[in-house]
């Protein structure tokens, strides 16, 4: 029993001794994040968007209806840049940053495996194009490119999928829309329309 209490105390005055407050001296020392700890996912805040969530949709399905209008003054309207054999791209008209543009196949399908062969080729190689305009236009700092299938996932237009391409920099997101609710647009859509319209022809 005297040599337990003995190892007991023992381990008391260990204990002690390592401790800032029984040494009086201030801890200095920090624990260095660990270099398998993931990283904290960022968030880029759009409450902005919230215009469009509230609006009121229009009638049917302007992935349809967008491409069906033929001549520049409708791309112009409609913020289509580019179209291809089988495919599209066109403005995001509520974007998370400048140069925001979604990737769209004419078919009107909801999931990627009712795409044909053609289709999806056509779809991917719009998808490669469009990208590289943005980047060349844009310089951006990095893109996010994603697809949301379904409604519970975020498609905004669940019946027609469509892939989004958004450049990315450094700082995008500030206090504007996280506190105000307010997104700060350095470029008007009919710049960007222009833009991405000349980047497409030169491409």
């Amino acid at each position: 029993m005297a040599k337990g209490r003995g190892t007991g105390k023992a381990r008391s005055r260990t204990v002690s001794a390592r401790s800032p407050r029984a040494s009086g001296e201030r801890r200095t020392d920090r624990a260095e994040p660990c270099p398998d700890q993931p990283a904290v996912p960022q968030r880029l805040w759009a409450p902005w968007r919230m215009q469009f969530i509230e609006a009121e949709k229009p009638q049917g399905c302007i992935f349809c209806r967008f491409p069906a209008e033929e001549g520049e003054e409708s791309d112009r309207k409609n913020l289509v840049v580019h179209r291809g054999a089988r495919s599209f791209t066109i403005l995001n008209r509520y974007p998370y940053n400048s140069g925001h543009v979604m990737v769209v196949p004419r078919a009107h399908v909801a999931q990627l495996d009712a795409l044909s062969p053609d289709e999806l080729g056509d779809l991917h190689a719009e998808l490669q194009r469009a990208a590289r305009v943005v980047r060349e236009v844009y310089r951006p700092e990095g893109m996010n490119v994603g697809m949301n299938l379904g409604r519970i996932a975020g498609a905004g237009i669940a019946d027609h999928l469509h892939y989004h391409v958004v450049p990315r920099w450094g700082g995008d997101t500030n206090f504007m829309p996280v506190l105000a609710d307010t997104r700060v647009m350095v470029e008007h859509l009919e710049g960007t329309w222009q833009k991405l319209r000349d980047g497409f022809e030169g491409a």
